[in-house]
């Protein structure tokens, strides 16, 4: 994976990542609030599965 590889990669979460809150603000915002009202420890386990699935998408593409 070179420099190129890796920005390409931050370009598409970046884009990902603000799908939702240009799209529908208020629903983005509803959502944040409910996340914010979960236990830290189901925080950390979603954070877990995220990234176990990445890790399993880049090893299957890789």
């Amino acid at each position: 994976m070179n420099g190129t590889d890796f920005l390409t990669a931050l370009a598409l979460l970046l884009i990902f990542e603000g799908l939702m809150p240009f799209a529908s603000p208020k629903k983005w915002k509803e959502m944040l609030r409910n996340i914010a009202e979960f236990e830290s420890s189901k925080i950390r386990i979603f954070g877990l599965m995220s990234m176990l699935v990445g890790l399993l998408l880049l090893y299957t593409l890789g």
